[in-house]
């Protein structure tokens, strides 16, 4: 096997969206939205906006204009079934099954890899199963610009115009604009930098110069190889192996014996970060509205539910009733809920736990499923 030199994939389409593949990740558990995300059934399955629509489904539905059938899905073993009956768009050889989580790193790689082996000139963009983003044109738009901007010889991230001075997501500082045809929003990405403190948040909100970083990125292949080999050879020589065996019949093989193996790393450490620093790295700055849907204050903020007397409830078949109460509920029974004098609670219902928190308590979820675990319930998890 020889993968010491990647070969130059030059520009062979004169369109550069000629040679776009949408990649999804979906992974992750969704514990801050405990009990109805679990791991057998993550949040990216469930439609958490009253849409009609679970994210995974949205996620494809806004991808697939700009990359048709073009679409490469990584997930875990174990839920093949149910995002294969939300997606049966996708085509087996693009369905990637984790045996294990291994972090970002390896999971945005192996997707580089195998459409890499495939054609070398392959531009790339990676887009999480669980975000919710409005409106879909401006969405679409600030990603044609990537790919151009990509085609350049750049990775490139989307950058969300923040709206308040957030401690949880990260931030990517825009640099000097960039000249790029089709892409007249692209810059240089000057640096990435970790979550701050709500002081140094406040700052980078009224400097105007920071974007929230959401993890989308849009690069041509052999570049994102490139930096992952610089940067982790291991996992790359891993993922190598896996990509060259993907489309014979020793895929599950080889996958099954080397996946195991890998490191587990961020593709932000493994590959953005080090690429912003050799200069490879450009933003879209886009301001479409965006969630990653965090926690049940999201939830509440981003659903459609109509309010029973100032409480926001989700849920077919929701049997709820409200006296001098706000909040949310979210139910996947027919049981009766009354909520009587308590203000601003959140309320989870499924058939084998119940969750009852406040919104200003909502990032803590997570403190229940870490005891659960601790206690040994992991059949509620």
């Amino acid at each position: 096997m020889n993968t010491q030199n990647l070969v130059d994939p030059g520009h062979p389409a004169a369109d550069p969206l000629d040679r776009f593949y949408a990649v999804i990740p979906a992974g992750g558990v969704g514990t801050r939205l405990w009990p109805l995300s679990r791991a057998a059934a993550p949040k990216f399955l469930h439609d958490l906006t009253g849409s009609g629509s679970t994210l995974i489904r949205a996620t494809y539905d806004r991808l697939e204009p700009l990359s048709g059938k073009n679409v490469l899905l990584v997930t875990g073993e174990a839920h093949r079934e149910a995002v294969c009956s939300q997606l049966p768009e996708i085509a087996d050889e693009n369905l990637v099954l984790e045996t294990e989580p291994k972090d970002s790193g390896a999971a945005i790689g192996l997707a580089a890899a195998i459409l890499f082996t495939r054609d070398p000139s392959t531009i790339m963009g990676s887009f999480a199963a669980d975000q919710v983003i409005s409106p879909v044109d401006s969405f679409q738009d600030a990603v044609r610009e990537a790919i151009h901007t990509a085609a350049t010889g750049k990775i490139v991230t989307i950058g969300i115009k923040p709206t308040h001075p957030s401690t949880g997501f990260g931030y990517i500082r825009m640099g000097e604009p960039l000249s790029v045809a089709g892409a007249p929003s692209a810059h240089a990405v000057a640096k990435f930098v970790e979550k701050p403190n709500e002081a140094v948040a406040e700052q980078y909100l009224a400097s105007g110069e920071y974007s929230w970083n959401a993890g989308m990125f849009v690069a041509p292949v052999e570049l994102m190889l490139r930096h992952l080999k610089a940067n982790e050879p291991a996992l790359y020589e891993g993922l190598m192996e896996i990509a060259l065996a993907w489309d014979t019949p020793e895929r599950i093989a080889v996958k099954n014996r080397v996946w195991p193996t890998l490191p587990k790393i961020a593709i932000d450490y493994a590959v953005a970060e080090p690429a912003a620093d050799a200069g490879d790295v450009a933003v879209i700055p886009a301001d479409f509205s965006w969630d990653d849907v965090g926690d049940f204050a999201a939830i509440a903020r981003l659903s459609s539910a109509k309010e029973n007397k100032n409480v926001k409830v989700i849920g077919e078949g929701a049997r709820v009733f409200t006296d001098d109460s706000t909040g949310i509920v979210v139910t996947d029974t027919t049981r009766v809920i009354a909520l009587i004098g308590i203000q601003d609670v959140v309320v989870v219902d499924t058939p084998d736990a119940l969750l009852v928190t406040t919104r200003a308590h909502s990032q803590l979820v997570k403190r229940a499923v870490d005891g659960l675990k601790a206690q040994g319930d992991t059949d509620v998890l």
